[in-house]
């Protein structure tokens, strides 16, 4: 299998899901999900998650609801400080380095925060681009207009790019339209088992890993099938 360039989520993928960061981000979303519609937060958290399945975002569905304010939406989400909750990782700018391939982001979050996310990681130097919820008219994964205009950001192709995220949803998005894909942090993946599982996918390969640390080992399998 040819890959020339890896496609990566931005949050929860290239840090931990259990990090402070997503913490913030969900107590934030929750108080905004309870201030618009006069709820508690116990409700806005049921109503968002009973509603999410059927958007790409928190935003659009609010948005479905009648929030027209966007930026004051995402400024909101994703305030100035928000770095703060993130950790650096010593770790994560020796792996990218290691792997000699282009790199680009796509993410259903804004610019802002993809660079503060970058900059906290050390990292920012090793993405050629960066595509974000307003590149996407803000309809981000997983409708296919967002990896599309992705990839035109990048230069590349649906077969010559290996997009991961940490969301099946979004994973599936990619697959359909024939694309490899790499799901990061599989529930179903235990610290013992393999480094990578490959399962069949409509048009495209889906792959999963434990954690971004696995991807190497991945990227060696795939080079040999």
């Amino acid at each position: 299998m040819k890959i020339t360039h890896l496609l990566f989520d931005l949050d929860s993928t290239l840090y931990a899901p259990d990090s402070d960061m997503t913490k913030g981000f969900l107590e934030r979303t929750i108080t905004l999900v309870a201030d618009f519609f006069h709820i508690s937060r116990e409700e806005a958290a049921e109503r968002r998650l009973s509603n999410l399945p059927h958007y790409s975002t928190t935003l659009e569905w609010m948005r479905r609801e009648g929030l027209t304010d966007i930026e004051r939406y995402l400024a909101y989400i994703h305030p100035e400080s928000e770095a703060d909750e993130l950790d650096a990782d010593e770790n994560l700018r020796p792996l990218l380095t290691s792997i000699d391939m282009p790199k680009s982001i796509l993410t259903n979050s804004p610019r802002e925060h993809a660079e503060r996310v970058l900059e906290k990681l050390n990292v920012a130097d090793q993405f050629e681009s960066i595509c974000d919820i307003r590149d996407c008219d803000f309809k981000g994964k997983p409708y296919e207009s967002a990896y599309r205009r992705a990839l035109e950001k990048c230069g590349c192709t649906i077969g010559d790019t290996l997009f991961l995220d940490d969301q099946r949803k979004y994973i599936d998005g990619y697959t359909a339209l024939g694309g490899n894909a790499v799901l990061v942090g599989a529930a179903d993946e235990s610290s013992d088992s393999k480094a990578a599982h490959e399962s069949a996918s409509a048009r495209g390969r889906l792959f999963s890993i434990p954690d971004i640390y696995a991807l190497p080992t991945l990227l060696q399998q795939i080079i040999d099938l």
